[in-house]
């Protein structure tokens, strides 16, 4: 099964995701977090710790979210791999209030 993050994340970037991974399967820019599913090995530890519930498993996906696959697919590739938990961005308070968590 394929789990992948969600515009949920977007200027959040909390990376509580990352400190559960066993894997290094998440990839960063000034955004966001995306998951390379061809490292992630689905354990879905980093589903219960994303504090804005921005990923997701790809069944649990709406239709209108599941353009967020070949996204995370695409820009996993082109990004560095992180795999410490970083500082959020500035803007994830915020956002978290915005989303309602």
């Amino acid at each position: 099964m394929t789990v992948v993050v969600t515009d949920n994340c977007q200027l959040c970037r909390f990376t509580e995701c990352v400190s559960v991974c066993p894997v290094a399967c998440f990839h960063a820019d000034d955004r966001m977090v995306y998951i390379d599913n061809d490292v992630c090995i689905d354990c879905m530890a980093c589903i219960p710790v994303c504090p804005v519930k921005a990923i997701v498993a790809e069944a649990d996906l709406s239709e209108g979210q599941l353009h967020w696959v070949a996204e995370n697919a695409e820009k996993s590739r082109q990004l560095p791999v992180i795999n410490e938990k970083q500082t959020p961005l500035p803007t994830a308070e915020a956002r978290r209030a915005e989303l309602g968590y």
